[in-house]
């Protein structure tokens, strides 16, 4: 797996911190690693994009974003807004393949979800993933409403023929909700793949050398954590109700 593609339900589910953390697993399982943002949003020059963000958490990785534009928008919108040339799918799936002669693991983040666009002509990150032949992991939330866009996401990329490696949830709550205990058994199923881990709330915030120690803990074997899956349902999801009790 030397690309890893990396998606959301939708905007703010943790997607850039669930990628700093698979980077930093990845760092302290040995491995060297480099983090692709297609389209940096919403950010202007000299500020901190997503990329660098993922790099100051995890530590050794190299960070590259192709465009930068100023206004918090869908990258195609962003892009003709700034009178700026958009980023193309294909232009997305060179860079990533070149940081891949040069790093054992690249992770592509995404914009959004998975179709957010990149350009007029409809190219989005699924586009780039199935130039790559990368799999696909999708960060999604905890609470209520998270089936519904999981399942659809997992859906599109079936039809796509894209293989979806699982899915982590972004941030798990402190003080979980009957939805969300509820959702580490039924989220799975929903993907049609398997949970590969759960981020705590906040964990951005906590100082870059925590996050690098604690984030084997958060993902799965398949990621380079130590996270069980089985383990975190036995402990938080709610016991099934009794029929006819």
């Amino acid at each position: 797996m030397p690309v890893l593609v990396i998606t959301g339900t939708g905007t703010e589910v943790g997607k850039t911190v669930a990628t700093a953390a698979v980077a930093a697993a990845a760092v302290a399982a040995g491995r060297s690693v480099a983090v692709l943002k297609p389209a940096q949003t919403g950010v202007g020059p000299g500020e901190r994009g997503d990329a660098d963000e993922v790099a100051r958490l995890a530590g050794a990785v190299t960070a590259r974003e192709l465009a930068r534009y100023p206004e918090p928008l869908a990258p195609a919108t962003a892009a003709l807004r700034a009178g700026r040339a958009p980023v193309r799918p294909h232009e997305v799936a060179e860079a990533a393949a070149k940081l891949a002669t040069e790093h054992d693991l690249v992770l592509v983040e995404g914009a959004g979800g998975l179709l957010v666009r990149f350009d007029a002509d409809g190219g989005t990150l699924a586009d780039a993933a199935k130039l790559l032949g990368a799999p696909v992991l999708v960060v999604a939330t905890a609470g209520l409403g998270t089936l519904n866009t999981t399942e659809l996401t997992a859906r599109e990329l079936r039809s796509r023929e894209l293989d979806l490696l699982g899915v982590v949830i972004g941030s798990w709550p402190t003080a979980p909700d009957l939805a969300c205990r509820c959702n580490v058994t039924d989220l799975p199923e929903a993907a049609g793949a398997p949970l590969l881990g759960t981020l705590p709330e906040a964990a951005g915030a906590l100082p870059p050398a925590t996050f690098r120690s604690m984030a084997p803990e958060w993902l799965a074997p398949r990621l380079n954590g130590s996270w069980n899956a089985e383990e975190f349902t036995a402990r938080e999801a709610p016991v099934p109700f009794a029929r006819g009790a």
